[in-house]
């Protein structure tokens, strides 16, 4: 384990290991850490570098979710602007049977029981995974939202498209004319933070179309990840770092 994450911290550990046995090493995936891709470039010099999909994929997640968060603010604007209206009427009501007629303010409530607000900020979970993961509640909830704002579902679907890119067995060269569409579905789409991410594809595209060679992930070093940091939760913290390392080794070796 090393503390740090940074070229020269990791990298003096790893050049303990000897050269000949880095020189055997073939492929490392990484996440989109540019200090991290340095780490191995300078480490395995022979190594072929392969950016995470996940994390790639996670990078337009992420914008999606961006344009819903605005669009959440603008259904908060609204909400309160009809507070304050509702809140003036009322106040400009001359007698106690004109009040009683505007009555207490109520907000609407859509098909499915839920408010505006509370299905903007329920969406975070629907947007943030396949479709073909929603559970019937998600999915009438995804109806409403994408039917009031249709540009979301767009969005939506141009990271549904990129994850199909990802899941199709594919040579790279049909991967990378594969996504060369889909960066001009990104495009003609027009949004800052979707850019934003192409920006990155453009700065990482070989390491991204390596992926596709063999189809290598980091995903167990992710789970296992996982696994240290709830152990390390159920102790609410750790002191004794060299018991705890011989524990883990005992549990995970």
């Amino acid at each position: 384990m090393v503390r740090g994450v940074s070229t020269d911290t990791v990298s003096s550990v790893l050049r303990k290991i000897p050269l000949r046995k880095r020189l055997e090493v073939t492929d490392v995936t990484t996440d989109l850490s540019s200090a991290m891709m340095l780490t191995v470039r300078t480490s395995f010099p022979r190594a072929r570098l392969v950016n995470d999909r996940f994390h790639v994929q996670q990078l337009i997640s992420e914008a999606v979710d961006q344009l819903r968060l605005r669009y959440r603010w603008e259904v908060l604007d609204a909400e309160n602007k009809a507070i304050r209206e509702h809140r003036e009427a009322r106040r400009a009501a001359r007698t106690k049977e004109e009040r009683e007629l505007i009555g207490a303010w109520e907000p609407k409530r859509m098909e499915n029981g839920e408010t505006m607000p509370q299905i903007m900020a329920r969406s975070r979970h629907i947007i943030l995974k396949h479709k073909s993961k929603w559970n019937e509640q998600q999915k009438r909830r995804a109806k409403i939202l994408f039917r009031i704002f249709p540009r979301l579902e767009q969005a939506y679907d141009i990271f549904l498209q990129l994850v199909d890119i990802f899941n199709r067995k594919s040579k790279p060269e049909q991967a990378r004319l594969n996504l060369a569409r889909w960066f001009n579905k990104v495009e003609e789409f027009g949004d800052r933070e979707f850019n934003r991410v192409l920006e990155t594809f453009e700065n990482h595209n070989v390491t991204i179309i390596n992926y596709f060679e063999q189809r290598l992930t980091n995903a167990s070093a992710e789970s296992f990840n996982a696994k240290i940091k709830a152990f390390r939760t159920q102790f609410r913290g750790v002191t004794d770092i060299k018991f705890f390392m011989y524990r883990l080794t005992k549990l995970y070796s």
